[in-house]
């Protein structure tokens, strides 16, 4: 009964979206106030319906209703509970109701935060919400129905991937979906704004608290898959260019990109048609990835489904989206005209070449994403592009990102004199050198990307110091005014030593990690990087819905034990899968990585160990980058939306 009432919930929210796409649509258009204020009980009816189906369907996997085919799939008696629970959004059919709840949160999001937005906007952005949030649950009713029932039901389910049961993964999907939808917020505002015919400093600053919020959300999505795929799947790589790896960090890239220009609309009012265009491609690269993982055109460890007809479904939702937003930009270009000046030097350039890197970086990416599907499709032959063309394709960019940050980050407005800059900047860079030059001398072998990446790092991380610092003017009393500058300071400060904190870690990743792949019998060492490995034993373990080969290893350097470590090589019965799961000893400055294998024939065990130098600078950026993103969304400004008081009040002009 309890998944009846689910489905019907979601008919209902389809419904509901119907009349929250057109009616407050129509309302803004005829200036009728009654019809414009539908949008927003309606945007609040619509979370509501989705979240009685999506708690109606987590009722049927938590109390392992195998009447519904989707729990069969899906779930088993004997799984913990903690992944009975994220079962539910670990397949297509329920992570498309994920989807669709949180395009319905933030829809409600507007209606209850919007308070300054003009009444006509505010329809307008909740109507183009409410077409998104049509468009996906009629997806679901149509094509992904995830309460079917079993005519006859099994007396157990067919278990959850078992590379899903873990932590890490089980709330890596939410995260990425809050930054995938939290960027259909963004589209709805750029819509609605060509819709009004005004694109204006007001609008700058209503778009970049839901810009931020996505890619702050996109930044802790990506580290957590990628900190699982690090330590679950016992390769040792932190980032493989898989295909649905870059459907997510393609929006990541236009994200960062709409944000920085967001800011130039709102302090300048110039780069317009710039920003709503990147609003509209950051939405529909989130389309791309829905499509890439769920229609089996491209193959990944990572994709949901493999049926072309959802593909074709998803590939029609994304033209019309697409085809619509830029013939509306196209129509309104007249509008977007920019009213500020700059010149070559400023902060306005500064962040127009931030731009161009981040937006052809991604079109890097998806070039190389997409063009074996290009290459099997016109010139019918099977190509793979991996990381040493993305490597070589994409690094120049970041590099050249890097070097302009922390110079851009303090440029004034309007005009600049560089020289100045500069001169504030010199520690840095001194510094930065001296690290990358230390660097290159202590290392053995004759690669730049170690050092280069360390003089990235040490610039982007003193840079942003320097910046902050800069803010406190002169005189006494510095360190306090340090502390009362605005939390958007801080937070830009704090996501920018981020970026370089994960620049070390990646680039001493790759320069320096050390790898050993060797048989090993009980009583067998090895030496790896200073550091002693012994293989003490190998026994089975049983576990609640597993059985596990788990070995120990005792880690030591220069004769003093370090710890025990414990490697395992688990199958799961009921669906006959193995998985890796890799033991790390975790430093600050470097990991130790062991990976069990299959026992060998002629007796002992395969086992691949590793060693990573500042392996954990790569997740501890990205925590830097998200924290400095939520400091920048607590500032009050944010909140407030205070450039909206400054606009002309009155009704938008058509």
């Amino acid at each position: 009964m309890i998944v009846e009432l689910g489905h019907f919930a979601l008919i209902l929210a389809c419904l509901v979206a119907v009349l929250q796409s057109t009616i407050p649509l129509i309302g803004a258009h005829k200036r009728w106030p009654g019809w414009m204020a539908m949008a927003e009980p309606a945007a609040v009816a619509q979370l509501l319906l989705t979240a009685a189906a999506f708690a109606a369907l987590t009722h049927a996997f938590v109390t392992s209703d195998f009447s519904v085919r989707l729990v069969v799939l899906n779930s088993h008696t004997d799984k913990p509970m903690l992944y009975k629970v994220t079962g539910v959004w670990g397949n297509h059919e329920g992570s498309m109701l994920l989807w669709v709840l949180i395009v319905a949160l933030f829809g409600a999001a507007v209606a209850w935060f919007g308070t300054n937005l003009p009444p006509t906007l505010k329809a307008r952005v909740l109507a183009v919400q409410g077409m998104i949030g049509l468009a996906f649950i009629l997806f679901i009713l149509l094509t992904s129905n995830p309460f079917l029932r079993m005519a006859v039901p099994p007396f157990n389910g067919q278990d959850l991937n078992p590379l899903l049961q873990d932590p890490g993964l089980a709330f890596h999907p939410p995260f990425l979906y809050l930054g995938y939808v939290g960027l259909s917020m963004t589209f709805s505002f750029a819509v609605a704004a060509l819709i009004e015919g005004r694109v204006d400093a007001a609008w700058g600053r209503w778009v970049r608290p839901w810009t931020l919020a996505a890619w702050v959300f996109l930044t802790i999505g990506i580290g957590l898959g990628s900190w699982w795929a690090y330590y679950e799947l016992g390769w040792g790589g932190f980032w493989f260019w898989d295909p649905v790896e870059n459907a997510s960090f393609m929006p990541w890239l236009i994200a960062a990109a709409l944000l920085h220009s967001a800011i130039v609309v709102e302090k300048r009012e110039a780069l317009k048609s710039w920003t709503i265009l990147m609003a509209i491609i950051a939405f529909g690269f989130s389309m791309v990835g829905a499509f890439i993982t769920r229609s089996g055109v491209l193959t990944s460890v990572h994709a949901f489904a493999t049926d072309p007809e959802r593909g074709v479904f998803l590939l029609a939702i994304l033209a019309v989206f697409m085809i619509g937003a830029l013939t509306l930009f196209a129509m309104r270009a007249g509008v977007m005209q920019a009213r500020g000046v700059f010149s070559m030097v400023s902060r306005e350039s500064a962040l127009v070449l931030n731009n161009i890197l981040l937006s052809v970086a991604a079109f890097v990416v998806f070039v190389g994403t997409i063009w074996p599907l290009v290459a099997e499709m016109a010139f019918d032959r099977k190509l793979s592009v991996g990381a040493p063309f993305f490597n070589a394709a994409f690094s120049p960019f970041m590099l050249a990102l890097g070097l302009v940050l922390p110079i851009g980050a303090m440029l004034p407005w309007k005009r600049a004199r560089l020289g100045r800059i500069m001169r504030a900047l010199m520690p840095a860079l001194v510094l930065a050198l001296a690290i990358g030059a230390l660097a290159w001398a202590m290392q053995s072998g004759r690669s730049a990307l170690g050092p280069v990446g360390l003089f990235l790092a040490a610039w982007l991380i003193m840079g942003a110091g320097i910046d902050l610092w800069s803010r406190t003017g002169r005189g006494q009393g510095r360190l306090a005014r340090l502390t009362r500058l605005p939390r958007a300071d801080w937070g830009k400060a704090v996501a920018h030593a981020g970026l370089g904190v994960t620049m070390a870690g990646v680039a001493a990743m790759m320069a320096w990690q050390q790898e050993d792949i060797r048989v090993m019998r009980t009583g067998d060492e090895v030496t790896l990087a200073g550091h002693t490995i012994r293989l003490d034993e190998v026994h089975e373990i049983e576990g609640p819905n597993y059985l596990s080969t788990t070995a120990t290893f005792t880690l030591s350097r220069g004769g003093r034990v370090l710890g025990q470590m414990h490697p395992e090589k688990r199958v799961y019965p009921v669906a006959a899968m193995p998985t890796t799961e890799a033991a790390l000893d975790n430093g600050f400055l470097r990991d130790i990585y062991i990976a069990l294998g299959d026992r060998q024939e002629g007796g002992g065990w395969a086992v691949r160990s590793y060693y990573k130098p500042l392996a954990n600078w790569i997740w501890g950026g990205s925590i830097l980058m998200a924290l400095g993103g939520f400091l920048s969304l607590s500032d009050r400004r944010f909140r407030v939306a205070a450039g909206a008081r400054r606009q002309v009040q009155g009704v938008p002009a058509e």
